[in-house]
């Protein structure tokens, strides 16, 4: 080391006119090629007369713009402002911000992210290390060892595809004033223009270059991007892709004048997108950034994901489920919150007892869970305070046909459970968003957050995107609604114009294109859900069989049927022991029921499998497969996914657990309701429930990219 650091002395030294220090810095920088970086030095600002870059570093940490400063004062920050000495510096760090958007721009063809090009100032002999805004501040002694840390974001090829590319984009400075400055090496006698100079200062076309396999001429970027693709794959799920096709680059950077919202089948990139977002979002806003979703365990996933992509800006963007959030925003505003899950579900047993058991609702449908979700997704959910609103209200993602004697019981009920949760003074989780609706509601105008951004937004209450969007309102850029409606895994539903919100024209778009799947599960998985048309939550009538365009080809469905429950599991076991740690790290079971995982946690913990729960799944990679719920793999994918007996909640949930036949009903059943009605009804609620629980199988379905385990037993 001692070594190569006095030969990078000695070349940087080539910078004649530059003072002791910033040649220091560009030895600390030329040290960084023996691990794979490559610098352009003194490069002219495209778009200007005579500004100059003076540096711009590549390498598998990323695309750093730095400008080299030897000031006698240290930079401060204030306010997110930079000073030294006691006077304002910031002019230089706009200038930074405004190269370094340059540099997004010419990288932006290479389907790179925004979050991997990075603005850096390095002193020269100061101490520093801090930041102002999304600029990195470094000083000589550090820049180094700092940028050695960077987590690996490109390979060698891209490293090098991109330092050509940008060689083009910014070329060698040329002082229109006067001669050519020092550069990082003697310019070669060949007449021509000049190669891209490479970490070493030597031309990239030398002879001593390592052979990577790649031409020396223009790179095919189409060839790049799936390149960046397959490095992608190959790596451990949970490291992040740099990488973003054309279609969702430009959404990460584009500019909507009001809330917007993005779609499109499972596989397409949406959270990908959503979180690159939120990320470019707080690189350009001194606010903070809320990223939203309804499930509790994938926050902590993408915060973990996001500290990885773009940690300058992971402490300006807080990950939340929703309900924790509003819990936090109530508590904040000293307003009282009484939640308690298992008083609210007595207050419903109760009132289910004296009052729902005996009417026409446990005709239609004996399952007391039906009659709760009505009032949790659709009175509650939607915030409908009196009976003649639920009488017209037209129950968007529920297929019984419910008439007005039936709503009327179920009115009752609701009231019921009302007076017993109120009597017994707590909230259950719909009072929560109701509350702070009716908080955020006044106070309009006065939110923390520059922006929100709402994944898997079709699981959401009406209530729920009521009180996202009362914090940002329509301010451009401050809203972005991620979902599709085909993946919704809890019932009820609703539209966006419901909520107040417009996203028609430019500000509703769709991705098309799958890069998880591969066409044999994703027919398999659409196999599922082929007959169930959806109406979206923008109000689109959309079929259950979607086109897609796929661009990954190597996944494959493994089916294992077995006479019995017990060679089932063995056949599962045998599965996963045969996976080596790393392998094993990359998979997941999944289950429809909590009772299907206590079984199968027992059962791998037995055999020696490591196990580790979604629930506690906090993203960072863990040698251990995952185990958890098909809800509570929303958001997530893996490389090898194990659906253990698949098919057996799909007839469980089929129909009511004490349906019985039209003939079987009572004559006076339902107070006077016809017995052919009732019974018809009863029919559409165990059609919804087999709705449900289908998009539920899809969803753990198109988890997988790799291989799809369907385990099933023979009756």
């Amino acid at each position: 080391m001692r070594e190569r650091w006095r030969a990078a002395r000695q070349r940087a030294a080539r910078w004649e006119a530059a003072s002791e220090g910033e040649q220091r810095i560009v030895a600390q920088l030329l040290m960084l090629t023996e691990r794979g970086w490559r610098l352009l030095v003194d490069r002219r600002w495209p778009g200007t007369r005579a500004a100059n870059v003076d540096m711009l570093l590549i390498g598998p940490g990323g695309v750093f713009v730095i400008d080299v400063k030897n000031w006698r004062a240290a930079p401060e920050a204030s306010c997110g402002r930079l000073r030294a000495g006691g006077f304002s510096r910031d002019e230089h760090r706009r200038k930074l911000l405004a190269v370094t958007k340059t540099a997004e721009g010419a990288v932006a063809s290479l389907g790179m992210s925004p979050v991997a090009v990075r603005p850096l100032m390095a002193f020269a002999g100061q101490r520093v290390d801090g930041e102002v805004g999304r600029v990195r501040l470094l000083g000589e002694r550090e820049i180094g060892p700092a940028l050695l840390s960077e987590r690996t974001r490109l390979s060698t090829a891209s490293v090098r595809a991109l330092t050509e590319h940008l060689g083009r984009i910014f070329p060698e400075y040329e002082d229109p004033a006067g001669p050519r400055p020092v550069s990082a090496g003697p310019r070669p006698a060949a007449a021509g223009p000049r190669p891209a100079r490479s970490a070493d200062g030597l031309d990239d076309d030398r002879d001593d270059a390592p052979d990577d396999g790649l031409d020396d001429g223009l790179f095919d970027l189409d060839g790049l991007r799936e390149a960046a693709l397959d490095t992608a794959r190959r790596a451990p799920i949970e490291q992040w892709m740099t990488f973003l096709d054309p279609d969702q680059l430009a959404l990460v950077r584009r500019n909507w004048a009001g809330p917007a919202r993005i779609c499109g089948p499972a596989g397409t990139g949406k959270t990908v997108v959503g979180l690159h977002r939120a990320a470019y979002l707080a690189q350009r806003t001194n606010g903070r950034v809320l990223y939203v979703t309804f499930a509790n365990n994938l926050p902590r996933v993408q915060a973990t994901f996001l500290a990885a992509m773009a940690p300058a800006v992971a402490d300006r963007v807080d990950f939340r489920s929703l309900h924790s959030w509003a819990q936090e925003y109530l508590h904040a505003r000293g307003v009282p919150v009484r939640l308690h899950r298992d008083k609210a579900e007595t207050a419903f047993s109760l009132a289910w007892k004296h009052v729902g058991r005996d009417s026409c609702l446990a005709e239609i449908d004996p399952l007391p869970r039906y009659w709760k979700e009505e009032i949790d997704y659709v009175i509650k959910g939607r915030g409908i305070t009196s009976f003649e609103e639920y009488a017209a209200l037209a129950r968007r993602r529920r297929r019984a046909g419910l008439r007005r004697s039936h709503r009327k019981a179920v009115w009752e009920l609701y009231e019921a459970y009302e007076a017993e949760r109120v009597e017994r003074a707590v909230h259950d989780f719909n009072d929560v968003l109701s509350l702070a609706l009716a908080e955020a509601a006044g106070r309009t105008g006065h939110s923390a957050y520059r922006a929100v951004v709402v994944d898997e937004v079709q699981d959401l209450t009406l209530v729920g995107v009521r009180l996202l969007h009362a914090l940002v309102g329509d301010s451009p850029n401050g809203l972005l609604l991620v979902g599709d409606g085909q993946q919704a895994v809890y019932p009820g539903g609703f539209r966006l114009s419901d909520a107040g919100i417009d996203v028609r024209g430019d500000r509703g778009q769709v991705l098309r294109a799958n890069y998880r799947n591969s066409k044999e599960i994703v027919d398999t998985a659409l196999s599922v859900v082929a007959d169930d048309a959806f109406e979206d939550i923008d109000g689109r009538p959309t079929p259950g069989r979607r086109d897609i365009d796929l661009t990954y080809h190597h996944g494959r469905v493994q089916r294992a049927a077995l006479p019995t429950r017990a060679a089932h599991d063995e056949a599962l076991l045998s599965a996963l022991s045969a996976l080596t740690p790393q392998e094993l790290a990359d998979s997941a079971v999944l289950c429809p029921f909590k009772r299907a995982i206590d079984h199968y946690r027992r059962l791998l913990t037995r055999a020696g499998i490591r196990v580790c729960l979604l629930e506690q799944y906090d993203g960072h990679p863990v040698e251990a497969v995952k185990l958890g719920s098909y809800r509570r793999a929303k958001g997530l994918e893996f490389k090898r996914v194990y659906l253990p007996r698949y098919d057996a909640h799909l007839s469980a949930d089929a129909k009511p657990a004490d349906a019985r036949p039209v003939d079987a009903v009572p004559a006076e059943a339902g107070k006077g309701v016809e017995v052919a009605e009732v019974a018809e009804v009863g029919r559409e609620t165990a059609r919804e429930r087999g709705e449900l629980a289908r998009s539920q199988l899809f969803v753990a379905m198109t988890r997988a990219r790799d291989m799809l385990w369907l385990g099933s037993v023979r009756d």
